[in-house]
């Protein structure tokens, strides 16, 4: 998980944009949007996560940064 890159697709892509993407990439269809990653899971991760930000930031009302805040303790909580 790259936070840049999650950072970039919530600035410059739409919710409809990242979801079609996550169907693209689960289907084994060309991206329509450019997202960074070494393999498709990092890719799927970073839409993912861009989703979850932007959905987060719009209910309820933060910034970026503490929306992938809570992303990565979401993450980390799954982990422990």
């Amino acid at each position: 998980m790259n936070v840049n890159s999650i950072k970039l697709l919530v600035e410059h892509a739409t919710i409809e944009e990242l979801k079609k993407a996550e169907a693209d990439l689960m289907e084994g269809d060309a991206l329509a949007i450019a997202v960074e990653g070494k393999d498709e899971g990092e890719q799927l991760t970073h839409i993912l996560a861009a989703i979850y930000c932007k959905e987060t930031m719009a209910s309820e009302n933060i910034p970026l940064m503490q929306a992938i805040r809570l992303y990565s303790q979401r993450v980390r909580g799954s982990i422990n």
